[in-house]
């Protein structure tokens, strides 16, 4: 019998009632194993009711209340860390390596939020003019949304609901309806860590859910992750109905190698970052830009390492890259490569024919890697969301710069170099907002803020960190003028001596 996923609104488990449900499948089988609810316009109301109705005393609670709740939430998400990671294997179908490191980095925003204390402290100048003082502080929205992709279902989501509620809103979570298990596990931990009831609600659907937040008028602000044209749409949307918006969009993301760099280390960085995952996340490697005369040996040893990556279901120990999300997905990742020849690319590796043996209706792809790609290709344009690798040439520096910052991305970047000088040119000239050197994938530590440039950010604010605590308070200032007690009414006495 099929498995279904219901809404959680309220601090209870919500039976959907639209009569829609998603399907949910095993990517590494084909097989629909679950059923999700698809909310209607009606439910999308009640989980805002039930999340303005928390806001009430949640919003005016102690910060105190708060970090003792998140502290307990951080130590069970610790113990079931692998429960987790074993429902995002079942759904999304990545190795299980690769969603205990997703919820690791989920954990680091969790513990960023129980020390919330010191990221809410406000300002206070005294004396600014004559017995004036000005203090500045940062309050709670209400309530806020999030929606979330189906390439990290556990992570994204802990990216953005844990530092919202620790600073006194409360969230209404709508995740992919591809992957949705991971988000109702996290809710129910946060209930039993002793979360209010309302404070955090998971709503499950689509398009009809995602405008139902974006144009509901309780809903105060709205953060988003997933591809660049939907993140447009949020943007535009939720702007328009004067709601506060960090949509985080596409990227195609580019490492440069310098003839100096060590090319084994580039090649091992370049498989990770490309392949890793199956390609489907914001932050791979998808075009790797080659300077001068390394650009053969350098294709060289990333196809010999790329041809040793064991595929297979993502619950095999053995395995280091899974299937795709969807067989619709898959179909299209693998179009790019099976085009590129015809657009002047060569197909050094050509993953499009894989299977994995016993498992031949999963949503199966190798690894492909195209030399020679040319800027203006379909391969090259596109965000493909999967395992295919493109390796371009330049002839120097300058060329590769002016080739990466021709993109209209600007989300991860990274260059390889021995050079510390070419480095520090690169982070200071390149277009992007996340730069690594010699760090292929340089997604910021928690207390950083993650977010490109260009059409990789729409809105102003960066997620978490810093910028995630700016998001989700707003800013009062007040400024105060007391007159001196000495100047008390006749007939009043503060005990102080009179100045008349």
């Amino acid at each position: 019998m099929t498995k279904t996923v219901n809404h959680w609104i309220g601090g209870k488990t919500v039976e959907g009632t639209s009569g829609q449900y998603g399907p949910v499948t095993d990517p590494a089988t084909g097989v629909v194993t679950t059923q999700v609810a698809l909310a209607s316009v009606e439910e999308v109301d009640a989980a805002v009711a039930a999340a303005k109705a928390a806001y009430a005393t949640w919003g005016t609670s102690s910060l105190a209340q708060r970090t003792a709740v998140l502290f307990r939430y951080r130590a069970l998400l610790d113990a079931h860390r692998d429960d987790i990671a074993a429902l995002i294997t079942a759904e999304h179908g990545k190795v299980h390596s690769d969603a205990l490191g997703e919820v690791a980095r989920g954990l680091e925003i969790v513990e960023l939020a129980c020390g919330i204390t010191t990221q809410l402290k406000g300002e206070l100048s005294t004396q600014v003019s004559n017995r004036v003082d000005v203090s500045s502080i940062r309050q709670s929205l209400g309530v806020v949304a999030g929606i979330t992709p189906f390439n990290f279902p556990a992570m994204v989501p802990m990216w953005m609901f844990p530092l919202a509620i620790a600073c006194g809103n409360t969230f209404v979570l709508k995740p992919s309806e591809k992957d949705p298990s991971a988000a109702n596990l996290l809710a129910e931990l946060a209930s039993e860590a002793g979360l209010p009831d309302g404070v955090l609600n998971v709503l499950h659907g689509d398009k009809i859910a995602v405008d139902g937040l974006l144009n509901h008028p309780d809903v105060a602000a709205v953060s988003f992750v997933g591809s660049t044209p939907i993140a447009r749409y949020i943007h535009a949307t939720a702007s328009a109905n004067g709601k506060r918006v960090q949509a985080l969009g596409g990227a195609k993301n580019h490492m440069l190698v310098l003839p100096d760099a060590d090319l084994d280390a580039a090649a091992d960085a370049a498989v990770s970052a490309a392949y890793g995952s199956a390609g489907e996340r914001c932050m791979a490697i998808s075009a790797v830009v080659a300077v001068g005369a390394i650009g053969d040996e350098l294709v060289a040893k990333i196809r010999e390492r790329a041809e040793k990556i064991k595929i297979g279901p993502g619950n095999d120990p053995t395995s280091e890259m899974g299937p795709l999300i969807t067989a619709a997905h898959r179909d299209k990742v693998a179009s790019y490569v099976t085009g590129a020849a015809a657009q002047g690319a060569e197909v050094v590796l050509d993953g499009t024919g894989h299977t994995v043996e016993g498992f031949e209706d999963g949503h199966w792809i190798g690894l492909s890697l195209l030399d020679k790609v040319s800027t203006d290709s379909d391969a090259y344009k596109d965000e493909i969301f999967g395992p295919v690798l493109c390796v371009l040439r330049v002839e120097s520096y300058e060329d590769g710069v002016a080739l990466m910052n021709a993109s209209p991305f600007g989300n991860g970047t990274a260059i390889f170099t021995r050079d510390g000088g070419a480095a520090r040119r690169f982070q200071l000239e390149i277009e992007a907002g996340m730069v690594g050197v010699n760090v292929p994938i340089p997604v910021p530590v928690g207390y950083h803020s993650f977010g490109g440039w260009k059409d990789s950010l729409f809105g102003d604010h960066h997620i978490y960190g810093n910028d995630g605590v700016h998001f989700y308070t707003r800013g009062k200032v007040t400024t105060t003028r007391w007159p001196d007690p000495a100047d008390a009414p006749a007939g009043v006495d503060l005990g102080f001596p009179r100045n008349h």
